[in-house]
Parts: structure tokens; sequence; C-alpha cells
């Protein structure tokens, strides 16, 4: 039997693409579920769960990667108010909200991707700006969105990191170009989350979380885009991808009940 390549689950978005089926869609970009595939592992959704369900389906992956999304996390889950113009994505708000904290207690390899990195901070207690582009003193981090992909996910500015950090081991030294794609970025920074890369106006753009079992990281940019040409990236989900292999050897070494 062919040993089984370890499973990493990827939480699904949900959409209304046609008006004529109220029940919605379960959403995936195809590039998150590409680069987990190159990684040697095996991308899994679950469609339906909810955070009910994190207790059971959680032993059953290796890891967590928690992906960008054109939604909004709901402003309601850190103390403002929602935009008229947020595009929001309740259930998955609802299920991530569970798994973050859930993860991080099962010692399951955590990676948060811009969506997935903001995610971590209102899960552990800390806010976003909704509009960093509004913000006084902040940079415009959104893609141009009348170009094509290319030119969208092309890399955009500096950040600034860790002397020491799993990030500048990444990247071969203390500064990398990375892409920008984001409305909403992290304001108030969770308290166990450590700031290891920020934007040239100083937004908290790569986290890790202190003391965890396990890798447990989060990044404002997107890795999963053109990885193969970056080392950058491709380090820093090589890094992800061991975490997950090392879980499965432990997972597998459990005694069946």
């Amino acid at each position: 039997m062919s040993k089984q390549n370890p499973l990493v689950w990827l939480p699904a978005c949900h959409r209304h693409l046609d008006l004529s089926d109220p029940g919605g869609y379960t959403v995936l970009a195809d590039r998150y579920a590409a680069a987990i595939t190159s990684l040697g592992l095996q991308p899994v959704l679950f469609p339906t769960a909810t955070a009910a369900d994190v207790a059971h389906l959680l032993p059953l992956v290796d890891g967590v990667l928690l992906t960008g999304s054109p939604s909004n996390v709901e402003a309601t889950r850190f103390g403002a108010t929602a935009l008229p113009t947020d595009l929001l994505d309740p259930r998955r708000d609802a299920l991530t909200m569970a798994l973050v904290p859930a993860a991080l207690e099962a010692g399951t390899p955590l990676f948060g991707v811009c969506r997935g990195l903001q995610e971590m901070n209102v899960a552990l207690g800390g806010s976003l700006h909704q509009q960093v582009h509004a913000e006084p003193g902040l940079m415009d981090h959104r893609e141009p969105d009348d170009q094509d992909l290319a030119v969208q996910f092309a890399t955009r500015h500096d950040v600034l990191l860790t002397p020491g950090s799993a990030f500048e081991q990444w990247a071969g030294g203390t500064t990398a170009k990375v892409n920008s794609l984001h409305g909403q970025g992290i304001k108030r920074l969770a308290q166990p989350l450590v700031a290891e890369a920020l934007a040239p106006d100083g937004l908290v753009e790569g986290v890790r979380v202190q003391d965890a079992r396990a890798f447990a990281y989060g990044v404002q940019w997107h890795p999963e885009w053109g990885h193969e040409s970056n080392v950058f990236y491709q380090h820093s989900l090589d890094a992800f991808a061991h975490a997950c292999r090392a879980h499965a050897l432990r997972r597998q070494a459990l005694p069946v009940h």
C-alpha cells in the first residue's frame, strides 16, 4: 500500500454564485491546493464543517492552511462595525475562529495566508484596520484590480524581517520583497503573536505564535503565488511541509482506540 501524503485542511469560502441557488457554493482558489500538492502534501476540504466539528476533524489532518479570500473578517468579531462595502463570509469566520486555537492547542502545524493571518489575529484576541488605505500614515496595500493576475500578484514592497527569526532564515537576509493584495490589516496585535515582518509603513505582515508547540506562522502576502521562482516564498512553504510531515509521523504513532 502506498504511503499517504500528509493531509492539510484548507478551510473553504462560501459564495452565492448562482442567485437561483440559495444554498451557495463551496469555493477554494486552485493555487492554494496546487501549492500544497507541489509540496508532497494532500489538500483536504470539509465543505460543511462548523466550529462544532473541529474537535473530531482536526485529529484527522497533519496541518492547517488558512487561505486568503476576497471576503473580510466580520468587524463585529473585533468590536467594530462592518462597512457597507464589506464582502463577508460568516460561515468561514465561525469555523476559523474555533480552528485557530484548536490547532494551536493540538500542536497541529498552522499557516495563515492573507485573510488567514487576519483570522489568526482576531481569533487570538487582536483587531484589524478595516481599510488600511484609509489610515493616516499607512500605504495602500490593495492590488491593482484592473490589471491581469501576474501584475496583481507581482512583488510590491519590502518587508523588514526580525534578525534571527525563521523569516530571516527563509529569506536569507533581513529584508524581502513581497506581493500585496489586501484591504484589511492588523491593528492591535493579539497577545500570543510576535511581529517578525513589517511593511515599510510599520504594518505587521508576518507573525509567529509565541511558545507554539509546532509550526505556527502567519503572513499577509501570498507565498503560494509564484513560489517556484521565489526563494523566500518556497522556503516558508517548505518549512510548513516539513512540520506537517513531522506531525504525520507523530499521528501515525498514536495508538488506535
